[in-house]
């Protein structure tokens, strides 16, 4: 890494998402690729570093962490000197109703998906701040309209749009950027993972690198806008807003 290389750290990097995204943004920054498999962190940077052009090789180091765990989150930003994007893509779905989701899972929920981002958003604004950085929060369509079944997941993704609509007022005089990238239904695990599998055709769903393709697109936006909320979906509407 020079030091002229721009910075981006991608948490749920060895998630559909967070692989192409990792894998997209690459080309161009020194990607940070924050998950909790460490195989697969391993997989994931080799297999990048396999196809990058010789001419312009990927940069990639992979940070096995538990973002749940802040004095380790916090001993790693600790350490870096530069940070030009920030991408949450790290999160967790669970099928709930209200009348069957316990004390428990909203807090599990919660935590993956709305506290963890915040703290690691909170150390790492200092040097979002020099940069004048770009903060990317994956969220949902699920944050943008009820989602009956899906109840849990759905609320931590109203309050993590919550989070990057008070954070983007409030870092405005700073000049970080702050988005609410909002995809659909993805062809992901998690998405697998909810769907019964008879009812699972991957042909209607977005893919993971369309998405990494709109993350590039944010993260090149020109330095004089700020696009804030970013809504992808399926081509033919599976659930129309």
């Amino acid at each position: 890494m020079t030091e002229h290389t721009p910075v981006a750290l991608v948490t749920g990097a060895t998630g559909g998402m967070g692989q192409e995204i990792v894998t997209e943004l690459s080309r161009t920054h020194h990607v940070i690729a924050v998950g909790r498999n460490e195989a697969r962190l391993a997989a994931l940077a080799a297999d990048i570093a396999a196809g990058s052009a010789e001419s312009a090789p990927a940069r990639i180091e992979t940070w096995q962490l538990d973002l749940s765990d802040p004095a380790a989150v916090g001993t790693r930003i600790a350490a870096l000197d530069r940070l030009d994007v920030l991408v949450h893509a790290a999160a967790i779905s669970r099928n709930y109703r209200v009348d069957a989701a316990t004390p428990a899972d909203w807090a599990e929920h919660f935590a993956v998906n709305v506290t963890a981002p915040a703290e690691l958003t909170r150390l790492s604004l200092p040097l979002l701040r020099d940069s004048e950085g770009t903060i990317v929060f994956i969220g949902s369509g699920a944050g943008t309209k009820p989602v009956p079944g899906n109840v849990v997941y759905s609320a931590s993704k109203y309050a993590l749009r919550g989070l990057a609509d008070a954070l983007r007022i409030e870092e405005e005089p700073q000049r970080v950027r702050v988005v609410t990238l909002a995809p659909g239904q993805t062809d992901t695990e998690m998405l697998r993972g909810l769907v019964p599998a008879e009812q699972y055709d991957s042909g209607r769903y977005i893919q993971p690198s369309s998405v990494a393709g709109v993350v590039r697109f944010l993260v090149d936006a020109p330095a004089d806008v700020q696009i804030t909320d970013v809504a992808v979906r399926p081509r033919q509407e599976i659930v129309r807003l």
